[in-house]
């Protein structure tokens, strides 16, 4: 898994986890959080199975996004 799908899923997730997390006192990591942070890492994770599921990406259109990043070097030059 790429870091950026990573990024993605830890957003997804602490947005689903926010309500269920604010039920719980102080934030303590007590098994009803870790499950709260568990069940939304899982939700994140089936969104965006099911987003990929539905809308593929093309062998093309991947090879064009790598394709069209630009390295930028320490110093400023370009590669």
């Amino acid at each position: 898994m790429d870091e950026g799908r990573k990024r993605v899923i830890g957003i997804m997730a602490a947005i689903l986890a926010a309500r269920k997390l604010a039920q719980y006192d102080g934030g303590k990591r007590v098994p009803a959080t870790v499950a709260a942070i568990s069940d939304a890492v899982r939700w994140a994770e089936e969104i965006l199975t099911e987003i990929d599921r539905r809308w593929p990406t093309s062998a093309k259109d991947e090879h064009n996004r790598h394709e069209n990043r630009t390295y930028v070097a320490p110093g400023g030059s370009q590669r």
